[in-house]
């Protein structure tokens, strides 16, 4: 991270001066409004201006926060060192470089963070995610589902997602564009940061095999794995070498990505092949055969087939056509 970011966050705060000074510990009323509850539920108000989705904070070092709940979206970003979190009764330690998603019904204490331990907390409103969740597949995924449960405020079967992504760089600059923004005025400040999110929720689903939650569904966590594969692999990602490093039967792997997608393996590298197409085809000026030979197909009349049949018009109409094409 950038050191002018690190130096910056590492400035004692008044609220920590008053907790090295021996003046107290939480003080409540920094974080929530209303009293007289079971435990302490920290208010969005008390960090967002009137009309904004998403603010970030420094976390506060030196206490022990007990048991509390968020009416927002908590997303905590480890800058360096470390901290000890409890969530539900489960012990999560989240270290330089990785993330931490909460949603709102999930219970969190934290241990007393040292002088050298930065995190930030980025404070949201659900409603944030609107633009970001339109920059998403539709494929079932648990970062996806987690952030529908959040817009709808349901119970989840997760209440947590720590990513363990400190060595993914592209993640880690995303994630300190989304801080500096943030922390510095700027003109368009709010389209910026949602589509800063948009990209990092991207590349965090790319990232399933990183990603530990109290939510165990194995099969969740198997369809992340071929659809992660797809993506990266997606010109020439054959079924078979994907069994092999996953140690499974070749036929079994078949069979559970048909009953848990409702697609076989082929028509998911399909479906992808054909979105990356239609993509260079708007973005780029790569003619039609390289643009087969780029996702997959060296036959180019078969690529003309299946690309007529999913979107009804012929890949050089579709170019025409263009930002009409997009909505597709």
């Amino acid at each position: 991270m950038d050191r002018r970011i690190v130096e910056e966050l590492k400035r004692i705060t008044a609220e920590e001066q008053s907790i090295l000074d021996g003046r107290g510990g939480v003080d409540n009323a920094i974080y929530r409004s209303e009293e007289g509850m079971s435990h302490m539920v920290v208010d969005a108000k008390k960090f967002l201006d009137a009309g904004k989705l998403i603010s970030v904070r420094k976390h506060t070092r030196f206490v022990h926060f007990t048991a509390h709940s968020h009416n927002y979206v908590e997303v905590i970003y480890m800058c360096q060192g470390s901290t000890r979190h409890l969530i539900n009764g489960a012990e999560v330690t989240l270290r330089a470089g990785e993330l931490l998603f909460l949603n709102q019904n999930t219970t969190q204490e934290i241990y007393p963070a040292g002088y050298d331990d930065i995190a930030v907390n980025f404070i949201i409103l659900p409603e944030f995610f609107d633009y970001a969740l339109r920059m998403m597949d539709e494929e079932e995924n648990p970062l996806r589902d987690f952030v529908i449960g959040c817009l709808r405020g349901e119970n989840q079967t997760a209440s947590y997602l720590h990513f363990k992504v400190a060595s993914v760089l592209p993640i880690q600059n995303l994630v300190e564009n989304l801080i500096w923004t943030l922390m510095n005025p700027q003109p368009n400040k709010r389209s910026i940061n949602q589509a800063t999110m948009g990209l990092l929720l991207l590349l965090l689903v790319n990232h399933v095999d990183s990603v530990e939650t109290d939510a165990v569904d194995e099969g969740q966590k198997l369809v992340m794995t071929v659809l992660s594969y797809i993506d990266e692999n997606y010109r020439d990602g054959e079924l078979s070498q994907l069994a092999a490093e996953l140690h499974y039967d070749l036929c079994w792997l078949s069979r559970e990505i048909k009953r848990r997608t409702g697609q076989t393996y082929t028509e998911l590298l399909q479906r992808k092949r054909l979105l990356q197409a239609g993509y260079l085809l708007t973005h780029t000026a790569m003619g039609v055969s390289d643009i087969a030979a780029a996702v997959g197909y060296e036959n180019v009349s078969y690529f003309h087939r299946i690309f007529q049949r999913k979107y009804g018009v012929t890949p050089r109409r579709y170019r025409v056509g263009g930002a009409e094409n997009k909505k597709v």
